[in-house]
């Protein structure tokens, strides 16, 4: 009987893409900075995995994702050539990450999860981003499971595992939820639950990725709301 759900925050839970273009948009507006700002989201997006690949396959050392974020960005600012950045603005535009705005259905869906299983994170996000983050959004988690916790990224087993002993339970005890079918089958490869619900519109629109459910999952959801129903929450 699954006692814990431990969810994919970017994308699963909160609107990435929405949120940076809107606070770059009004960035720039306000400081006359003129930039393809979804452009840059995107490539910054993309700049995600590879990123975190260094670190897992030993490239790089160890580095937290608030790192990481801000190093794509040094490379995106001379690649989209914008100008007019000091060090305070650039600290700023990393930071746009800790106030994400949550999908409409996440804040209730997790509140009526929260009254049956405990929930927490299991993010590639450092501890202190989601922090800020969930306060920022009023995600009512119970736990915050970052990468900087286990000192590795999600796919490694070290992250899956790692959250279920630090909550004193088997694998087949805790769900792992998220909108990206990968995530989830990594999860399963450890003997984790696996919850799914699609984000159709989390990345550049016509986004063919993650649309629906690859595998059988354990349960399928339309969103965290409906997921609650589906979990008699």
């Amino acid at each position: 009987m699954v006692k814990a759900l431990i969810f994919d925050v970017f994308g699963t839970v909160v609107d990435w893409r929405g949120s940076l273009i809107e606070d770059l948009t009004n960035f720039g507006a306000a400081r006359g900075i003129a930039a393809d700002w979804p452009a840059l989201v995107d490539a910054w997006r993309g700049a995600y995995v590879p990123s975190m690949d260094r670190v897992r396959h030993g490239a790089r050392a160890w580095a937290t994702l608030d790192v990481l974020h801000r190093e794509s960005l040094e490379r995106l600012i001379g690649e989209f050539g914008i100008t007019g950045l000091d060090e305070a603005a650039r600290q700023e535009i990393t930071r746009f990450w800790h106030r994400l705005r949550p999908w409409p259905d996440a804040v209730p869906g997790l509140a009526r999860l929260k009254r049956r299983f405990v929930i927490a994170t299991l993010s590639n996000g450092n501890v202190a981003l989601l922090v800020n983050l969930a306060k920022h959004a009023g995600l009512p988690w119970d736990m915050v499971f970052g990468g900087d916790l286990f000192r590795h990224y999600k796919p490694d087993p070290e992250t899956y595992l790692g959250a279920c002993r630090l909550l004193d339970l088997p694998p087949a005890e805790v769900m792992m939820v998220a909108a990206h079918n990968g995530d989830l089958a990594a999860a399963r490869e450890h003997g984790l639950a696996t919850g799914f619900f699609p984000r159709p519109n989390e990345h550049a629109p016509g986004q063919a990725r993650d649309q629906h459910a690859e595998q059988d999952w354990d349960v399928v959801a339309r969103d965290i709301e409906d997921l609650a129903t589906r979990l008699g929450a």
